[in-house]
């Protein structure tokens, strides 16, 4: 088996991490501390083809494969710091871009996949709401049929990108009665009257990914803003969902990597009691932990990438990334604090913002236990 990166992939990898390293670097401490969406970085991830890497080339994109996608979000991982800015071009890039990919009508496709691959549009998912988190699909926001229109009433919540969006991809329900087979997706403009969108919510991290509630009264959508079919938005779902998860924790591999990296140089230039930190156990034994995590999370995350141009990639082996990046990323991302002592825990260090930013990911993209859930299901269990 070998889905090792080609060379034109590794060379890719490293003049993005260059790009990152060189045009990412902003003040990410007072961002954070701002809750400021990094509005030129995003800018400059378009200008370098981050964003259209996905996209067609009939619509001004690079129509990359799996691991091409996820050598730009490994090195975006280790040379960027802003985690927001990371998971913003992520909540875009595959729920939004990918569901138009599939399910897009030709209209649709010219309508909105030029735009937001070279960035002048940014986009969101609204699926969640209030009282339909990891339950998505007992939602509550209704589409009721006006003629060739659809009226749609409701809210969503923890909408990621919702403040500085362009578009929604959002899914209201035809029928209750009808579970799974009433749901329906709509590309909705966000200047659309009846559509608003509520202020920024306060996040312990990811401050720069900007997310909020999103409100629906009478909303008047016309039927050709339909993604999909008039009642088949769990497929759209569905899918938007498994190429999240494949793709959402992709550049943690290069955070993990620059994190690794990091503790090794504090541990061998940091003494205490006479010796280099890294001679302890304690610590050394911390960080190769950190190291065998690391190197998991990649060859399970590449594995993938392989698997899916390969077109045998499943939701379980979607799920098993989610499940296992998410809590290694968080693991490491404590122990790379704890290594650093007392500074990991200042600002500046800016580690203690990296536990804030790890957290969410057993959250979004469908909750850890939900990915226990799914693996389990495809075990026969």
């Amino acid at each position: 088996m070998d889905f090792e990166w080609a060379d034109e992939q590794r060379e890719f990898f490293e003049t993005t991490v260059r790009f990152a390293q060189r045009e990412l670097s902003g003040d990410v401490i007072e961002a954070d501390a701002s809750a400021t969406f990094p509005h030129e970085a995003w800018k400059r991830c378009a200008a370098y083809g981050i964003q259209a890497l996905p996209v067609p080339e009939a619509y001004g994109g690079s129509d990359a494969g799996a691991l091409t996608l996820i050598a730009a979000m490994e090195a975006l991982g280790y040379g960027c710091r802003d985690n927001g800015l990371l998971f913003a071009l992520g909540a875009h890039m595959w729920a939004c871009q990918d569901p138009i990919l599939r399910y897009g009508t030709d209209a649709q496709k010219e309508r909105w996949l030029p735009g937001m691959g070279d960035g002048s549009l940014i986009a969101a998912h609204a699926m969640s709401e209030p009282e339909s988190g990891s339950d998505a699909f007992s939602l509550r926001t209704t589409a009721r049929r006006d003629g060739d229109d659809f009226v749609l009433n409701g809210s969503k919540t923890f909408v990621t990108n919702a403040p500085v969006a362009d578009v929604f991809l959002a899914f209201a329900t035809l029928d209750r009665d009808r579970g799974f087979f009433g749901v329906t997706a709509f590309l909705i403009p966000s200047d659309t009257l009846g559509l608003t969108v509520g202020p920024p919510l306060h996040k312990m991290g990811l401050k720069t990914s900007l997310m909020s509630e999103v409100f629906f009264d009478d909303c008047r959508v016309p039927g050709d803003w339909v993604l999909g079919r008039a009642g088949g938005g769990m497929a759209v779902f569905t899918h938007g969902m498994e190429r999240e998860r494949s793709l959402i924790l992709a550049n943690t591999v290069g955070t993990m990597q620059h994190g690794l990296e990091r503790a090794v140089e504090h541990a061998k230039s940091r003494s205490q009691f006479g010796s280099p930190i890294g001679k302890f156990q304690a610590v050394s034994h911390r960080i190769v932990d950190m190291a065998l995590r690391l190197e998991t999370a990649r060859l399970l995350l590449h594995r993938l990438g392989w698997l899916t141009e390969q077109g045998r990639a499943t939701a379980y082996d979607a799920a098993l990334v989610k499940l296992h990046l998410s809590e290694v990323y968080v693991q490491n991302s404590l122990d790379g604090l704890q290594v650093h002592g007392g500074y990991g825990y200042m600002a500046e260090y800016e580690l203690e913002r990296e536990v804030r930013d790890a957290l969410g990911s057993r959250i979004y993209s469908g909750t850890s236990d939900i990915q226990r859930n799914i693996a389990a299901h495809h075990l026969g269990l």
